[in-house]
């Protein structure tokens, strides 16, 4: 009961009052004014120069970043499944950024990809590679983004590293008696049973798409910029919101950004059925 109560008051209650406010012209210190759906027409329309770009930053980011931290977190995850010495250290070691504030998190970055004195642009000059302008040029601030994101992947990592633990001995023993190699208990045992755990995360990589780390960067480190590359639809949502006091365009933009969500885990699911595989079952039903 406490958490049905704690549901309808916080989350359910919020969204309907969001919902209500996307129809109103309303700003912060004045009347809300019902005005129905012009909200929306006025971001679908093109009338906001800023709604389409957020869009395609949003888009281009979770195009690049899902897949990115997906592999990475499932590759880590593969290693530190093998017997390794100090195994349980590298394994708090790839967690412990996760725990870390997204401020402190974002401010080290920023000192990392400084083009004029930071690690990364230092380190390739000692090498004698081309340095970069990282999250200074339009070209480099996404995937400087989604390589920073990286850093953040242990949450994946550990429910990747659990599903891992769950897949069954006796399939690889099987493959070696017929005489496999690793590649084929990769390829025939373990992507196969792995497919349940990649299918949460995924869902859960594109609800997430729009919140830290690609908020924090861009409200602390690019500001949106360069020339709006980075104008994420949160980041346009909060500047909406708390920045200019549009709070009825502000939730017109967040329930676009729901529709757009629940559009792609809707999909998702529907197209699961031909990917996801559960042991004793063959394809998920």
């Amino acid at each position: 009961m406490p958490g049905i109560l704690g549901f309808a008051l916080f989350t359910v209650g919020p969204m309907i009052v969001s919902l209500v406010l996307s129809l109103t012209d309303y700003h912060s210190l004045s009347t809300p004014k019902f005005i129905g759906f012009d909200n929306y027409k006025h971001l679908l329309g093109g009338q906001d120069p800023f709604f389409y770009k957020s869009l395609k930053a949003t888009g281009y980011y979770a195009l690049l970043g899902v897949p990115s931290q997906l592999i990475f977190a499932f590759l880590i995850a593969m290693l530190l499944n093998r017997k390794l010495y100090l195994r349980g250290m590298f394994r708090a070691i790839f967690y412990m950024p996760t725990i870390v504030p997204a401020i402190a998190t974002a401010m080290i970055w920023l000192w990392l990809v400084n083009p004029d004195f930071g690690l990364f642009n230092s380190v390739l000059d000692q090498l004698g590679l081309p340095t970069s302008k990282w999250i200074f040029s339009e070209k480099s601030v996404i995937p400087t983004l989604v390589f920073m994101s990286l850093w953040t992947t242990g949450t994946t990592m550990v429910i990747f590293l659990a599903g891992l633990q769950g897949v069954p001995r006796h399939l690889y023993e099987a493959i070696e008696i017929d005489g496999g190699k690793p590649i084929h208990k990769f390829l025939y045992v373990t992507l196969p049973m792995m497919t349940p755990t990649l299918f949460f995360n995924l869902v859960m990589a594109i609800i997430n798409v729009n919140e830290s780390p690609a908020f924090t960067a861009a409200f602390v480190m690019t500001n949106g910029g360069p020339n709006d590359s980075t104008l994420f639809m949160s980041f346009h949502l909060y500047r909406e919101a708390f920045k200019f006091q549009r709070m009825g365009n502000a939730s017109a933009i967040a329930w676009l950004l729901f529709l757009v969500i629940a559009c792609l885990t809707f999909v998702l699911f529907k197209t699961s059925k031909n990917w996801v595989y559960y042991e004793g079952e063959g394809r998920s039903k």
